[in-house]
């Protein structure tokens, strides 16, 4: 099954213990491992992709390095001593290879020729494998290069597993958590469960939880098999409304109607939904919430829509068969920049001027908003717009408004979604407050701060026209989730 990959829009560079370098480059959602060989390798490697034939005698000759002779082989119908017959009836490909190349890469395929039990068959069909799947096998196990892409990764990956080649695995891992976001979370949270990857699947859990509203919105969502449905709406930690999760619960079982042939009635998508309506936790809802929502979508029967106005609203409360307690969430992590806060008569206004900053981190987090100083002279109201930017690209921003109560505390305002931040990458934030009142601001500023298991740094921003830096100034906090 072939995910959406959306992979990051930087390169990123990954050594390798063989001498492989893995880059990863987004512009065409391919990932190029290569060795550092003569230009040679590529030519004849992909002249054996296209021409099964070497067409002089003295290819030897011309290829002096033992990797570059047999990178030519890879595909390749000369001294050729089995061939596969690889995909589905109908949509096979046959392959030639070398029993000794593969043997020598794969136990498994060591065993399949050369074991006590080995069939002495020149011809191996192969149904399960995807013939581009099984081909970037073989071209690693002939020349160590890995090229991997969008549509055939998880395909390379059953490969990969299938005949024990952990180094193109790891490569295939590292190419699904790089692409990782939330509109394909919940898609590979269902194949790393499969293929029992448990980082992987540690990974796409952290991206659920902290843009669960943005997972459970995705069509990738609509995608999943009913246990993995069930899993994620039996997670405790999702950070989002309830009548969220329902409304991606209706959206699943539509699709899963269509799947199955049947029409998105209630009743069918009653049907295919089975006990994981019952994972929907209809009573954390606000009342107004229900009432718009879950009480007109005909999947609840009359009986269970009146139990649950009733448990709304009487005193003696029926018994539901939905879970009655909250989701306990995320809770927000604050990083704080700033040993101390002051005020002075003519500091710190805001007359349509940006106070920004750039900061670092050595793990991905979400950042969800931004802590903010308020006034020094009372309670006040004022209008901010927040933004989160990477290399001058807008990743998030909000216009909101927040009160102070004129105490030197910090006061929080959010994204729309929290957004993932990557690691060793610089990122700016920015906030354009508007109000009459003068605010605290930040002393004794920190170039890192250790938040928990998380390494913050900052540095100016070019952006800032209002005299926010690392030492001074507004925005004391960042406010994130780990």
């Amino acid at each position: 099954m072939a995910a959406e990959l959306y992979p990051a829009s930087t390169q990123t560079n990954i050594p390798h213990s063989n001498g492989i370098v893995v880059t990863a480059a987004s512009k065409k959602g391919i990932v190029h491992v290569t060795q550092t060989v003569t230009a040679a390798t590529a030519t004849t490697t992909q002249q054996n992709i296209n021409n099964n034939n070497v067409e002089s005698t003295s290819w030897q000759n011309s290829h002096p390095t033992l990797r570059e002779r047999n990178a030519l082989m890879f595909n390749n119908e000369l001294m050729a001593d089995v061939h596969f017959i690889v995909g589905p009836p109908g949509e096979s490909q046959r392959v030639p290879a070398h029993k000794y190349v593969l043997a020598v890469g794969s136990s498994v395929f060591a065993a399949m020729f050369y074991g006590d039990l080995a069939e002495g068959e020149s011809e191996i069909h192969i149904p399960d494998v995807e013939p581009a799947a099984f081909l970037i096998l073989l071209k690693y196990m002939y020349s160590d290069e890995i090229e991997l892409e969008a549509d055939t990764v998880l395909a390379t990956l059953y490969a990969a597993k299938k005949y024990i080649v952990p180094a193109l695995a790891k490569a295939c891992v590292n190419f699904l958590e790089t692409s990782l976001e939330a509109k394909n979370a919940c898609v590979l949270l269902s194949q790393s469960c499969l293929f029992e990857e448990p980082e992987l699947t540690q990974r796409c859990w952290e991206v659920i939880d902290a843009q669960a509203e943005l997972a459970l919105r995705s069509e990738g969502f609509c995608e999943i098999d009913r246990p993995t449905l069930e899993i994620i709406l039996a997670r405790e930690t999702l950070n989002v409304k309830e009548a969220v999760v329902f409304e991606a619960v209706l959206a699943w079982a539509a699709a899963e109607c269509k799947r199955r042939g049947l029409g998105p009635t209630a009743h069918n998508k009653r049907s295919v939904l089975g006990k994981a309506l019952y994972l929907v936790r209809i009573p954390a809802m606000t009342l107004e919430e229900f009432a718009d929502g879950a009480a007109q979508s005909d999947v609840l029967t009359l009986e269970e829509t009146r139990e649950i106005f009733l448990w709304y609203t009487a005193a003696n409360k029926p018994r539901l068969d939905f879970p009655l307690v909250r989701r306990v969430g995320l809770a927000p992590q604050r990083c704080h920049r700033f040993q101390s806060s002051a005020y002075r008569s003519n500091q710190w206004r805001y007359r349509g001027r940006c106070d920004s900053i750039q900061f670092a981190v050595d793990r991905r987090v979400f950042i969800a908003g931004l802590g903010l100083y308020g006034s020094s002279g009372g309670k006040a109201e004022y209008s901010v717009r927040i933004e989160l930017k990477r290399q001058g690209t807008t990743l998030a921003q909000n216009l909101t408004k927040f009160v102070s109560d004129g105490s030197s505390s910090t006061f929080p305002v959010w994204f729309e979604h929290p957004v993932q931040v990557e690691q060793d990458a610089f990122y700016t934030v920015s906030a354009v407050l508007d109000g009459n009142e003068l605010s605290y601001f930040g002393q004794e500023g920190m170039t890192e701060v250790q938040c928990g298991k998380v390494t913050f740094q900052f540095q100016c921003s070019s952006d800032s026209t209002n005299g926010t830096g690392v030492q001074g100034g507004q925005i004391p906090e960042l406010v994130f989730y780990a």
